[in-house]
């Protein structure tokens, strides 16, 4: 009777894991999606794109036009280091800044990878129409700056990739891609076109904007049995190692983010005295409220792979005004605490209170920086007076020119807040439609108890250690085989 008992729970046990599996073969739709997206992508450019007057061969007369003297003054010779920079983030700083689950580090660079060659196209479609289009012939005209901006724009999406690690399908990841991509240009045109608001390094358009879109999602496909996968949400010290590699190369490089579209001159110079001061100030911050945290002092390695990036993010609207240098080590300071409190105390409570499961604590890194720095940019352009940026300066430095010749500072501050309004609608608003669309199940995305593992959507080799372990004899055997053996086996 017992052993029919437990027969018949075990059956059942199994029967419910049938029922909870999911079908992750991706086999079809991903291929498909990634072969018809990028037929796309080839026509639409060769209806719409061009090279733009820097980069044709018709330059040489463009020179000749403008009484341009050398070929240095290119734009390339101005934004081409700063986009490698910004280049080397996106795929290298966020890839790797992802690698530290403990089972998903193939995930978090190859779908990183994916994301980013797919949403740069993309981007340069989306934004060149509200941007770069040539009302003459109706094509949109690509440079440096357009690739810049491209980037720009997948790191929103890769910002809300973060929310999600783990728990989504490549196909998801592409149609996130797809319509954030979407909405990125959108919100970005509003922001800086039609209300004309100040955001170069993009803590509105790009960091609150793809963290709210990110957690609105994550929160449409909250898992409440999430907890079978709890084995493998953690990291291991060599996965740590590999996500601190993507810190510090974001750490590096963050200043060109924020300086990359800069202004010419002192805007650009201005933009990376900010956010490198900046930097600086969470850094130190972030390892006191670490270590004062815990009970003995010791430093979590959570903290450090993200808030350490907190002043950056939240310099990223103020970062050309004259918010001067202490101005910046304020902004970092207070940045690295409120990171560092999120990831203590506001992290465990969204996911238990709100059912937001935020997998990379982007809220911490890019949500509450990025409103820290919208409010830090309005605050700073409505307090601007020509006694301290000169008249020209002032002019030049909020772009009040043409349509927005006669623009107050004070009016400036009131559309600089505006602007951060319409980032945080765009990505709850479109983070709940999308989210909508990725709850369909057809995507193929991996059950609760299969989340955090690459073996669902990866060939993974295995470890070296366990090989090893397989191939040795057991002891108890080898006692009773020649010593010579023994000594070249054990």
């Amino acid at each position: 009777m017992f052993l029919l008992k437990a027969t018949d729970h075990f059956s059942s046990g199994k029967l419910a894991r049938l029922k909870m599996a999911k079908n992750t073969n991706i086999r079809i739709s991903l291929p498909a999606v990634c072969f018809v997206w990028q037929i796309a992508m080839i026509i639409l450019f060769g209806v719409f794109i061009r090279y733009n007057e820097e980069s044709d061969t018709h330059w040489i007369e463009h020179r000749r036009r403008k009484n341009i003297s050398t070929n240095s003054e290119n734009d390339f010779y101005y934004r081409y280091p700063s986009f490698q920079d910004v280049h080397v983030m996106i795929f290298v700083g966020f890839g790797f800044l992802m690698t530290f689950l403990k089972r998903y580090s193939f995930g978090g660079v190859g779908f990183n990878f994916l994301i980013a060659a797919f949403g740069i196209q993309w981007a340069l479609l989306m934004q060149g129409w509200f941007h770069s289009l040539d009302e003459n012939d109706g094509k949109i005209k690509i440079g440096v700056e357009n690739l810049i901006n491209a980037d720009f724009c997948v790191a929103g999406c890769l910002i809300a990739y973060g929310a999600c690690l783990g728990k989504v399908s490549p196909v998801q990841l592409m149609v996130l891609t797809l319509f954030g991509v979407t909405l990125f240009a959108v919100e970005e045109y509003i922001i800086l076109e039609l209300l004309h608001a100040k955001d170069p390094g993009g803590s509105m358009v790009i960091h609150t904007f793809g963290a709210y879109y990110g957690l609105t999602i994550s929160w449409v496909l909250y898992r409440p049995m999430l907890s079978q996968s709890k084995p493998l949400q953690g990291s291991v010290y060599h996965s740590d190692v590999f996500a601190m590699i993507g810190t510090l190369f974001l750490w590096l490089y963050w200043p060109s983010f924020n300086s990359a579209i800069a202004d010419h001159g002192d805007g650009q110079h201005r933009a990376v005295i900010n956010t490198y001061l900046a930097l600086a100030s969470s850094v130190l911050t972030t390892f006191a409220i670490s270590s004062i945290s815990q009970k003995h002092g010791k430093f979590d390695m959570v903290h450090i792979q993200n808030a350490t990036l907190a002043g950056g993010v939240a310099m990223g609207t103020a970062s050309e005004f004259m918010i001067t240098p202490y101005g910046s080590l304020i902004v970092g300071f207070c940045s690295g605490i409120i990171s560092t409190f999120g990831y203590l105390f506001l992290t465990p409570f969204m996911e238990k209170t709100l059912k937001i499961q935020d997998t990379c604590g982007i809220h911490n890194l890019h949500a509450m920086p990025g409103v820290i720095g919208g409010i830090v940019g309005a605050i700073t352009a409505a307090s601007a007076s020509e006694l301290v940026y000169g008249k020209e300066g002032l002019i030049n430095t909020f772009d009040f020119k043409e349509a927005v010749a006669n623009r107050t500072v004070n009016i400036q501050g009131g559309y600089q807040a505006a602007g951060l309004f319409v980032a945080i609608a765009f990505g709850l608003v479109g983070g709940a439609l999308v989210g909508g669309i990725l709850k369909l199940p057809i995507w193929g995305d991996p059950a609760d108890a299969n989340c955090f593992d690459d073996e669902v959507y990866w060939e993974v080799p295995e470890d070296e250690d366990e090989n090893i372990l397989s191939r040795q004899p057991n002891l108890n055997q080898t006692r009773d085989m020649p010593d010579a053996y023994q000594r070249s086996h054990v």
